[in-house]
C-alpha cells in the first residue's frame, strides 16, 4: 500500500483505468484491485512524465511490483542497472533503488540528470566502509588491488582498482591474475568468492542488513516443512545458509535458475520482493517464506517517483576528484565478461 504521507490524492479516473488496465494485468496476482486504484494515477501520470523529460526508469530487483512491472523501463541487479545507464540516450536517468547506484549511474553518465526518488535510500554495506579504511587497507596489504563491490560510495570506489557485483565477483577477481586481492566490503560475498578461486582473499567485516539475518536453521525448518523445496540463496548469506542451499547465485542467477529449472516450490533467501516479483512471472509456482524486507529499497515510491520527474530533484552531484577515479573502476568492471560469472 501506499504509505499516507506520500499520498497526493491523485483520482482514479475511467481516463486512468482505461490507460493503466494492461499494466495492472501484469501484478494483478499479488496488488489487489482497491490497491491498484491507488497506484495506478500515479503510474499513469509518471508514464507521461517520463515521455515529456526523456526519462528512462531503472528499477532493481527488490522494488515493490508497482514499480517494477509498471513504471520500470530496465530491471535488473546492481550490474545490469550500470550497463544500462552506460548505454541509455535518455536525458534523465530516475534510480529506483539506492544510493550507490544513483552514484553507479552519475559516475557513467556526468553529463545526464540522475534522480534518486528519496535520498535516505542508503545501504548498510555502503556505510560500514570509508575511503580511509581502503587507504588503511592498502597499506596493510602494499601490492594487492582492491576490489570493491558496487554496494559501497563513490568515495570508496575511487580508493579502488576495479568494482564487482555479487554476478561477476569471481570473474572480476580471477580476471586480474594476482596471487592476493583485498576484497570489500561484504564478509560472506568475500568467504564465498574464497570458496571458488584460488585467489587470496583479504576480506572486509561490513555485512548486508537483509541478508545477514538469514540462519541455516531457517533453512531446516523450511525443509522440514517442505521436503521437495528448492532454496536459491543470495552470496551475501551466512555460510551456514549457503551450504544449505541447493543453488547460490546474485539476483539475476537465481532468476534464471527458477525460469531454467521451473520447481513446483522455491524458497528466495533474499529481499522479500524479488519473490514477489517472480510470483507474478511465474504464476504456476509457489514462492515460500523466509524473506526479509530491505528498508531502503522501500523507501522508494510510486508518489516519490512522480515528485522526482516533476520538480527533477532529487539530483545525484559527485565531485569531480572523486568522479574521475571512480569511474574508472566501474568501467572496469562492465568490461569483465560476465558469462564466467557467479552461478
Amino acid at each position: 500500500m501506499i504509505a499516507a504521507p506520500d499520498r497526493l490524492n491523485l483520482p482514479y479516473t475511467d481516463e486512468v483505468a482505461r490507460a493503466t488496465a494492461h499494466l495492472y494485468a501484469r501484478i494483478s496476482r499479488t496488488v489487489t484491485p482497491a490497491e491498484w486504484e491507488l497506484y495506478a494515477p500515479y503510474v499513469a501520470r509518471i508514464e507521461a512524465l517520463k515521455r515529456e523529460r526523456n526519462a528512462v526508469v531503472l528499477a532493481h530487483h527488490y522494488q515493490s511490483a508497482e514499480i517494477y512491472r509498471c513504471v520500470a523501463d530496465v530491471l535488473g541487479d546492481s550490474l545490469a542497472l550500470a550497463q544500462a545507464a552506460a548505454t541509455t540516450d535518455a536525458d534523465v536517468i530516475v534510480m529506483c533503488g539506492v544510493h550507490f547506484m544513483a552514484e553507479t549511474a552519475k559516475l557513467l553518465n556526468p553529463g545526464k540528470t540522475v534522480l534518486l526518488p528519496d535520498l535516505q535510500a542508503g545501504c548498510s554495506l555502503a556505510e560500514s566502509i570509508t575511503a580511509a579504511d581502503v587507504r588503511a587497507l592498502r597499506a596493510q596489504h602494499p601490492g594487492a588491488p582492491v576490489v570493491t563491490y558496487v554496494n559501497t560510495s563513490a568515495a570508496v570506489k575511487a580508493e579502488s582498482d576495479v568494482c564487482c557485483t555479487s554476478a561477476n565477483a569471481v570473474a572480476v577477481v580471477e580476471s586480474l591474475g594476482v596471487p592476493k586481492v583485498i576484497f570489500l566490503p561484504d564478509a560472506f560475498l568475500g568467504a564465498y568468492v574464497a570458496s571458488k578461486t584460488h585467489v587470496e582473499i583479504v576480506t572486509w567485516q561490513g555485512h548486508c542488513e537483509v541478508h545477514e539475518r538469514f540462519t541455516g536453521a531457517e533453512i531446516a525448518a523450511l525443509r522440514a516443512m517442505h521436503p521437495q523445496i528448492a532454496v536459491l540463496a543470495h552470496p551475501e548469506c551466512p555460510p551456514d545458509v549457503l551450504a544449505a542451499a541447493d543453488f547460490v547465485g546474485s539476483t539475476t542467477a537465481m532468476m534464471r535458475y527458477v525460469d531454467e529449472h521451473r520447481p513446483a516450490r522455491v524458497a528466495m533467501i533474499t529481499e522479500c520482493s524479488m519473490a514477489g516479483n517472480l510470483a507474478d512471472a511465474f504464476p504456476e509456482i509457489e514462492f515460500t517464506q523466509p524473506c526479509n524486507l530491505c528498508p531502503h529499497m522501500r523507501r522508494i515510491t510510486l508518489p516519490k517517483i512522480l515528485r522526482a520527474l516533476e520538480t527533477m530533484a532529487p539530483q545525484i552531484e559527485i565531485d569531480a576528484a572523486i568522479a574521475g577515479p571512480a569511474r574508472r573502476a566501474v568501467e572496469r568492471m562492465t568490461a569483465v565478461r560476465r558469462d564466467v560469472a557467479v552461478a
